[in-house]
């Protein structure tokens, strides 16, 4: 009895086209881990049992038939998501300013590790007058349905406390964003207002004093069709390559409980995805993180809805 390969979108399973992509440099190796390979997935951060079970629950046939790559992304989401220690991270950072913070205070706030598991415990993250918040959840002028930080709005701080945006200071040569001046209610630590007002949003950040500093390689799928090998007529499989399947961010800021990370350990970026230390390119002072997968980004849907 002989089976049909098992094909995914946005690949390509041949060995002979995937030598081609190694032969010609459009990934770094078999590991690359933009490849459908074992050793690639594993680098990506893929587990042994998310792969046993999208294999279980495909099953097998004797005709050719593909699969939606996004049906193996939800299984190691669904995996992850039960077995992997929740850390803050920031990926692209704005320094924020707590003017009303004492200068040389420290707080240990405590976070929860794992909320689908509690026998994972908690873990202690510190709070003080500068903090790093994503350059992404923060617009100076907000359309609607953006509810993060802007000018004059409150938002919640993971684990922390109500800050309110009072001031943004912006670069003299490129008028970029560069620094935010908020304020935070003290009555708030924990998240909560004793007098019951509500904010829309919650934010992660990292301490400016205490962050670590790491490379974050984002990796997306790597072709741009979802069915490459079906390239039109006269073109090639190489010819619809995804010219963003890689993006590498070299300044992003963690919390200092990763400073023990080792490579191979899976985490779940509150709020961003879940990420692996890189087992080839990561050592001790010098953190590199691959992107395993996203989370679900409610204004992400709506930003490309919009965009239709």
């Amino acid at each position: 009895i002989e089976f049909a390969r098992l094909n995914l979108t946005r690949t390509v399973m041949s060995k002979r086209k995937l030598l081609r992509l190694v032969e010609e440099g459009h990934v770094s190796g078999w590991d690359d881990p933009r490849m459908p390979t074992l050793s690639g997935l594993r680098r990506r951060g893929y587990t042994p049992e998310s792969i046993r079970n999208f294999c279980e629950r495909i099953g097998i046939s004797k005709k050719d038939s593909t699969v939606d790559i996004a049906f193996l992304e939800h299984c190691v989401r669904e995996d992850l998501n039960r077995r992997a220690p929740r850390v803050m991270a920031v990926l692209r950072p704005l320094r924020v300013v707590l003017e009303n913070y004492p200068e040389d205070r420290v707080e240990e706030l405590e976070a929860v590790n794992n909320p689908e598991d509690e026998a994972m415990g908690t873990r202690k993250v510190p709070f003080s007058k500068v903090l790093y918040i994503e350059r992404d959840d923060f617009m100076e002028e907000p359309p609607k349905k953006f509810y993060r930080l802007a000018p004059g709005r409150e938002v919640r701080l993971r684990y922390a406390y109500y800050v309110k945006c009072n001031d943004v200071i912006k670069d003299e040569n490129t008028g970029q964003v560069v620094e935010l001046r908020c304020t935070y209610d003290p009555e708030t630590r924990g998240g909560w207002a004793p007098d019951g007002r509500k904010v829309k949003a919650t934010l992660h950040w990292v301490s400016a004093r205490h962050a670590l500093s790491a490379e974050v390689r984002l990796y997306d799928h790597l072709f741009a069709s979802d069915h490459p090998e079906e390239a039109a007529d006269g073109t090639d499989f190489g010819s619809v390559l995804n010219p963003d399947s890689l993006e590498t961010l070299t300044d992003c800021k963690l919390e200092p409980s990763l400073e023990s990370a080792k490579p191979g350990d899976r985490l779940q970026f509150e709020r961003l995805g879940y990420f692996c230390v890189d087992p080839l390119d990561s050592r001790p002072g010098r953190l590199v993180f691959n992107r395993t997968v996203t989370l679900r980004d409610t204004w992400a849907k709506i930003r490309k809805a919009g965009k239709k």
